[in-house]
Formats: structure tokens, C-alpha cells, sequence
């Protein structure tokens, strides 16, 4: 306690001078060991005891994660670290691995500038490592190397030295490729990784000991030493190593070297992740990270302590201090900051002022949500929200929950909605016909995880439902004009419907075309990248969650602007859930031709326009080869190569195939694609195909059209489970002769 006190009057010190401050996470593939290098870096903090070092796994505080071995939310540290004889803080953030978790890397790389990519030495780069690397790059974070679990080529694979570099050449390569690929030009050959410079640290979070080529050269020891220490099998030895070549010197020496200061950083990130005008006065204060300008605090992660909710994020401008009042920019309101602490693992320590450039914790701020910025309430017309985030996967399984005892109802609600706050990428909806709560996630393990979660930290105990995949509607082809009209008749729209392009698909979810954006600014995107008639693009009305679009193609309609809002909700309502299943529907361009509307308010309203124009979008979307979308995950297995045989005979018995094999000499990495509803018990099928010697990492790839042959039976079973009649409407249920 005493040691954690002295540090924090250190850092408090630090802070303000910017040239000593670092941002930095640990990111990489589940269990490349990101957790055990986060704990030896604590070590040397003096925040745990060196000698559990690498087994206490601090940062994994939730007991969820100490069981399963993985982290399942940020954590975050600050660090004091001494270079060259200068003392530095260094804030860094601990990033879940698991594919299902990839929201809150995304939401972490927001507030940081630099990221260590961890690799396991034997494994390589897997799926999880690029997504975390494009990640990283499209935030524009600065990426670093440590090649992890060296011990493993020595102790295990009893690799040559010479053997042992090729690997190292090996990941440096496929990394290297990786920042060729996703890199901004501007960044391509800077951020480019060279271990002679010494953005690279090898090592073994495990055994406590990390070097670089730089540190080599510095302290003269050679590879051999590290060799012969292992193969002596003498544990003094071993230790010898981390006195010799502690990792936290060689990865914070390295970070305090490569990783820009906030200063720097924010120059060229904040045109990147903010959506303001720059040469605003925010915008002046975020590029020089002002400590007096005025405030800018974006939330990257919340949680429910027992004293309230406890909001943890990055100060770009300004300073934070209790008492302070903020503007949510999201939430359109104004609210008081009433503790500022900063974040020591599982420890908050309170402190009384936060500048500009570092991270650190809030509290006082109720019903926040992390992607919120709070602002001076000053500078509200000034105000714009970080670009919204794009995560990587989507929700796409769905349990029922329901409290094991009735009387715990309340409790089980109330641990919903603080769970959705804390990671929302947790989706709770209620379904109003049959008063199910359901809970949708990115997969059969987040959804496990917060379940044992709410059993662990809210003390609800729930029955679950079978996972049920989530389907989305589309349609294949462009329907005729429907009318649709009011049940008072008064009313009548013509709608039409056709599929967006793929190009346009892209560009909404890159987040590149948005709702709220300048119409002029989003018919010259259209134009130039998918297409579209500039006049078209410059009528959307509406872009909404599920990647649909509303197109406003009438002239001269009277009253239509008074009931705008009222046909966009019916729009919404259509999408949310289509005729087919009751699904949502994704990839669809609704187009309004014409309309006409009863003067007199009292005879359009929601009752009469609701119906209307549901229907006409329904009956289009019937006539337009309508299909289901379902979800396909992309595996990444790494099997020896007498195995890859089997590995397919088990894909092939659940419709997926293999995409390609790469031979990396002692095994095979074979990509491959399975829809996620084929996918719920492949992991024992996996293990007992490859004798358990195969190990693989999963992630959201895409949406496809489901096969033909499957698709009424889908559609009736999923209308059965959901209390509909078994067959979807026909056109002239909904439009009438």
C-alpha cells in the first residue's frame, strides 16, 4: 500500500510534462501471454510481489478470468519507469484477446498511441494478432514487437539457434506485411519494425526476462547464454536471466524510445479520430494536448463499482478535476465530476487534478456509457463526438435469461443493464410478445462469460436458453412500386425497394457514410466510391444501425416534411424486423417515390403512417427475392499436417470449407469458414480430430446469403421459436387488392 501511495505522488508530479508520458496497451492473440507481460511490467512497479510475477496475473481481476486463463475487459495501470536517468508514466491498458471482446480493444486503442503486439514465438501471427494490428493502424497507434514464450522453441521444439532466428524472421516478416497492408502511407515505412533499432524485445513473460538487440549490444550477452541457461534445466539459472535481462526494462525502454509522447501523437491522431473542425479552438487544444484549454475527455471504459459508476478514459485537452461540470455529447446533458483518480489495476487512488495527454478515472457521472466524450459545456456548439467506433465483430447469438427464482426478477434486470454499460457490445432487449429477456452477444463464449459474471459479481443465478444464431433479411433483386395506404385510407405512399451495393455496405460500416453527416459531403462519397447518381445520394433521409438506407425521391409532396419524422420511424420499424422471419434487415435501399397526405394533422398520425409504409416496404421486399443472411466466422487452425485431412472431413459435416493451407514447416495453418450456426460444439470436435494438438482462433468474416435448399425450413423454424405463424405474409396480406 505504502509503495503504491509514494508512486502515485511521483506520477502525479510527471504528468503535467508531457515529454514523460506514454500511452501505451498490450495487444495481441487469446493466450499469447499479453497478461503475464502486463504482470512483470507491475512487477518492477513495485505493485506486486516480483515473485508472482507471471502467475498472479493482477490485471485479470474478475475471477471469471482467473479460471479461464483469459482476459475478458481492459485493465488499466499507471507506471513509473525510470530511462536514461529520466523518470517517465507510462498509462497502460491490458486488452482482452478473445475475438468476442474485440469492442473493448477497439475502444482502448482510442485512448492510447503506441501498443505492444505480443506473438507467441511457436504460434506466430494468428487471426486475432492481424485483427488487433489493423486495429491498432486504423487508429493510427504506433505498433511494437514482443515475440513471446522463446523458452518454447529451446525447451520444446529444441530448436538450433539459427532455427530460432528464422522464426524470429519469420514473425517479424508477417508482422512487417501486416503494416504494409493496413499502415496509412505516411506511416507504412516509419512504423516498419527493424530489431537492429530495437523495436522488438524477445523474451518469456513467463520466466521474467526480455532483451533487444540494442540491450545485447549494450550489456553483452549472447544468445548462446540464454540457450545454454535452459538446457542446463537449472532454475538459477533461468532466474539468472530476468537480473541479467529484466522485461520490464527491455519492453519500457523500448516503448519510452519508439512510442510518441501524447504531444506528438495527438497532432496526427486527432484529424484522424475526431469528426470536429480542426482549427476550432477544441480542435487547436486537442492537436497541442492544452492543459488550459478547454476540457475533452473521451470514455473508452465504464464500470458499476459499488460506490457508482466509475468512468476510465483519456484527457485530450484541457484538465480534469472534482467538481468540474461537463457536457455529454452523446447523451445531450450537463453533469457534475465528482472524483478524479487514476487507475492501478484492481486499486483506484484519488488524486485532484488529471492534465491533458493522460488517462485516468472519473466518478459522479451517472448513466455514461463508454464512446461518450464530455465537454465544457462552454464549447457545446463546437462540440463533435469522437468518430464512432467501428467494432470489428457485430452481436450475432442470442440467449433468453430468467432468474432461477421469480422473486430475483429486479436483481437479474438491474445486473442486465449495469453488464450493458460496462460492455456494449452486450445487446439486452425484452421481447415484448413473450416478456423474454434476451441477451445477444459476439459469440457462445461471451455470453457464457457474462452469465458466470452475473452469477459471480451481481449474485443472480439465471436459467439460459439455447444460443440462438441471428439471422438478417435481405433481398437479391429491385421490386415495382407498391402502394401503401393509411387504414383511414387518407394517406398513401409509393415505395420501392432494391439491395445496396456491396461498396456502399462498406463504406457504412467503415463509418465512412453516416447518418448525422453533411449530406453534401456524403453524396460526393457515394458518388465517387459506390457509384450512386450524385442527386440520389444527396436525398437520403436516413442510414440506420443495420446498414439500410432511406431515399427520398418525391417533388412537391405537400405535408411531407411535417411527417418525416413520423415515416422514418415506420422505416426503422420495417427494418428492425423484416417479413420474412422477423429478423433484422441488413443491405436494403428503401426508396419513397411519392406520397400523398391528408391535410389535417389528427388524420396522420403514427396509427395511419406506421402501417402504410411498413407494408409497402414489406410487400417490395417479398417480390425482391428476399433470403437470410446468415453469420460465417473464419477459423484459423494450426495442426501438424497429418491432420488437415481430418480437419476438413469435420468442416465439410458442418457446411464449411477451407479457404487455404499455408505449410510453416513443423505444421499447417489452415484458414477456413464455418456459419456461426454450425459452430456451437466445434471445439471438442476439433480436439479429438487432431488428437488435441490443434489450437485455432475464431472471428467475425461476414454475412452470407443462406444455402437455397435450407432456406423455408429456416424460416419456419425460426417464425415457430418466435410464436409466428409459419409462413411469412404474402403481398396481398399486406397491401390489399
Amino acid at each position: 500500500m505504502g509503495a503504491r501511495v509514494k508512486m502515485v505522488s511521483e506520477i502525479e508530479k510527471i504528468m503535467s510534462n508531457l515529454e514523460q508520458v506514454r500511452n501505451i496497451g498490450i495487444i495481441a492473440h487469446v493466450d499469447h501471454g499479453k497478461t503475464t507481460t502486463s504482470d512483470s511490467l507491475l512487477a518492477a512497479a513495485g505493485i506486486i510481489s516480483y515473485r508472482i510475477a507471471g502467475e498472479a496475473l493482477v490485471l485479470d481481476y474478475l475471477s471469471v478470468e482467473k479460471q479461464r486463463g483469459i482476459t475478458v475487459k481492459s485493465a488499466n495501470i499507471s507506471l513509473y519507469h525510470e530511462y536514461e536517468g529520466k523518470p517517465y508514466v507510462i498509462n497502460l491498458i491490458d486488452t482482452p484477446g478473445h475475438v468476442d471482446f474485440s469492442g473493448k480493444v477497439t475502444r482502448s486503442l482510442r485512448v492510447l498511441d503506441g501498443a505492444i503486439v505480443v506473438v507467441d514465438a511457436v504460434e506466430g501471427v494468428m487471426t486475432q494478432t492481424e485483427t488487433v494490428i489493423r486495429q491498432a493502424l486504423e487508429e493510427r497507434v504506433r505498433p511494437l514487437l514482443f515475440i513471446n514464450k522463446v523458452d518454447r522453441l529451446i525447451k520444446e521444439l529444441k530448436l538450433t539457434p539459427q532455427q530460432i532466428q528464422d522464426r524470429f524472421a519469420e514473425i517479424i516478416r508477417d508482422v512487417n506485411n501486416l503494416i504494409d497492408l493496413y499502415a496509412e502511407p505516411e506511416f507504412k515505412k516509419k512504423w516498419k519494425l527493424n530489431p537492429t533499432e530495437g523495436t522488438i524485445a524477445f523474451g518469456s513473460a513467463k520466466d521474467k526476462w526480455g532483451i533487444s538487440i540494442p540491450m545485447v549490444k549494450k550489456k553483452g550477452i549472447t544468445f548462446k547464454e540464454i540457450i545454454e541457461a535452459y538446457k542446463s534445466e537449472s532454475k538459477e539459472r533461468v532466474a539468472e536471466l530476468a537480473k541479467l535481462m529484466p522485461l520490464h526494462e527491455a519492453l519500457l525502454d523500448m516503448v519510452v524510445k519508439f512510442v510518441p509522447n501524447p504531444r506528438e501523437a495527438q497532432k496526427y491522431r486527432i484529424p484522424k479520430i475526431w469528426k470536429g473542425k480542426i482549427d476550432s479552438d477544441i480542435g487547436k487544444a486537442m492537436l497541442n494536448a492544452d492543459p488550459k484549454g478547454p476540457l475533452v475527455f473521451y470514455v473508452n471504459d465504464v464500470r458499476v463499482e459499488k460506490a457508482g459508476l466509475v468512468a476510465t478514459g483519456r484527457v485530450f485537452s484541457g484538465t480534469l478535476e472534482p467538481g468540474k461540470e461537463v457536457y455529454l455529447i452523446m447523451g445531450n446533458r450537463k453533469a457534475r465530476i465528482l472524483q478524479v483518480s487514476l487507475y492501478m489495476g484492481p486499486f483506484r487512488e484519488v488524486t485532484k487534478a488529471i492534465p491533458a495527454g493522460n488517462i485516468g478515472a472519473i466518478m459522479g457521472v451517472e448513466d455514461v456509457r463508454a464512446g461518450e466524450t464530455l465537454i465544457d459545456p462552454k464549447y457545446v456548439n463546437e462540440a463533435a463526438p469522437f468518430e464512432q467506433l467501428r467494432y470489428v465483430s457485430e452481436p450475432v447469438v442470442t440467449i433468453a435469461v430468467e432468474p432461477k427464482s421469480i422473486q430475483e426478477l429486479p436483481k437479474m434486470i438491474d445486473a442486465l443493464k449495469k453488464m450493458s454499460i460496462e460492455d456494449p457490445n452486450l445487446v439486452v432487449k425484452i421481447n415484448e410478445e413473450t416478456g423474454e429477456y434476451l441477451l445477444s452477444g459476439m459469440g457462445p463464449l461471451h455470453l457464457e462469460i457474462a452469465l458466470t459474471l452475473m452469477k459471480e459479481k451481481y449474485g443472480v443465478e439465471v436459467k439460459a436458453s439455447q444460443p440462438i444464431v441471428v439471422y438478417r433479411e435481405t433481398i437479391r433483386d429491385s421490386s415495382e412500386v407498391f402502394e401503401g395506404k393509411s387504414p383511414n385510407k387518407h394517406n398513401k405512399f409509393y415505395i420501392s425497394v432494391e439491395p445496396l451495393n456491396e461498396e456502399t455496405i462498406e463504406l457504412i460500416q467503415k463509418g465512412e457514410v453516416y447518418e448525422g453527416q453533411d449530406f453534401r459531403e456524403r453524396a460526393k462519397i457515394l458518388r465517387d466510391k459506390a457509384g450512386w447518381e450524385y442527386d440520389e445520394a444527396r436525398r437520403i433521409w436516413s442510414i440506420d444501425e443495420n446498414i439500410n438506407v432511406f431515399v427520398d425521391k418525391t417533388t412537391g409532396v405537400q405535408h411531407l416534411r411535417e411527417v418525416k419524422d413520423t415515416i422514418l420511424a415506420a422505416f426503422r420499424i420495417a427494418m428492425k424486423e423484416g417479413p420474412l422471419a422477423a429478423e433484422p434487415v441488413r443491405g436494403v435501399k428503401v426508396i419513397l417515390h411519392d406520397a400523398v397526405i391528408h391535410e389535417d394533422p389528427v388524420h396522420r398520425g403514427p396509427g395511419q403512417i406506421y402501417p402504410a409504409v411498413r407494408n409497402a416496404i414489406w410487400a417490395g421486399m417479398l417480390t425482391a427475392r428476399p433470403t437470410l443472411l446468415e453469420p460465417i466466422q473464419k477459423l484459423d487452425i494450426r495442426t501438424p499436417m497429418e491432420y488437415v485431412s481430418n480437419i476438413a472431413a469435420v468442416l465439410a459435416r458442418r457446411r464449411g470449407k477451407i479457404l487455404e493451407v499455408l505449410n510453416l514447416g513443423m505444421v499447417a495453418r489452415v484458414i477456413a469458414e464455418i456459419p456461426v450456426a454450425e459452430s456451437f460444439d466445434l471445439a471438442g470436435e476439433l480436439r479429438s480430430a487432431t488428437a488435441g494438438r490443434a489450437f485455432w482462433g475464431t472471428e467475425f468474416s461476414r454475412w452470407a446469403p443462406v444455402p437455397d435448399s435450407m432456406l423455408q425450413d429456416l424460416i419456419r423454424k425460426i417464425r415457430e421459436r418466435k410464436g409466428l405463424p409459419p409462413r411469412p405474409p404474402e403481398v396481398k396480406d399486406l397491401i390489399g387488392p
